[in-house]
């Protein structure tokens, strides 16, 4: 995720809800038999435009969910909401998912997959269309809906970056 517009946010002083993603039961196979362990995936965010996730591996789930919240406080970005949804359609990807984000009327709600769901109901979008193709592994869902939600940028950035007035930049 080497993008330019990607805004960093300090934890310490956000109100955050957790969602658990996926939990996974893994199984190393030593010599004196078994020894399982718990891998989870959690989305954090504050309702309000921040969102982060994190991966948490122990030996009990709930050890796992809180180092996956942890993990999740610590890769928060800041995303631009308006009116309830996104500013426009966006593409993301990370290894073999491929998300497809657009922006929808209000009253239409999250019409989006499971892991793809936890990440933009935690961002705070109320309506939105997504499309989730290629892999369905959770672990890269998530990551790919992270990348298209970086990506989005409002006409306010837009204007300055462009240099020019908020007013041409819907006028083309």
């Amino acid at each position: 995720m080497a993008n330019a517009n990607i805004k960093r946010v300090k934890s310490s002083e956000i109100e955050f809800t957790d969602r658990l993603v996926s939990i996974q039961r893994v199984t190393k196979v030593t010599k004196g038999g078994r020894t399982f362990s718990f891998s989870a995936i959690v989305v954090v965010g504050n309702s309000n435009g921040v969102v982060g996730y994190g991966l948490g591996k122990a030996k009990e789930v709930t050890a796992a969910i809180a180092k996956g919240v942890d993990d999740a406080k610590k890769n928060l970005i800041k995303v631009p909401i308006l009116k309830g949804t996104i500013p426009h359609e966006q593409n993301g990807k990370y290894c073999g998912a491929r998300v497809f984000i657009k922006p929808a009327a209000h009253g239409t709600g999250v019409i989006a997959g499971g892991a793809m769901r936890a990440v933009l109901e935690s961002v705070g979008v109320t309506d939105v269309l997504a499309k989730s193709k290629g892999s369905s592994n959770p672990h890269s869902l998530v990551k790919a809906t992270i990348d298209a939600l970086a990506k989005l940028r409002d006409a306010y950035t837009v204007s300055q970056v462009r240099g020019v007035k908020l007013s041409k930049v819907f006028n083309g």
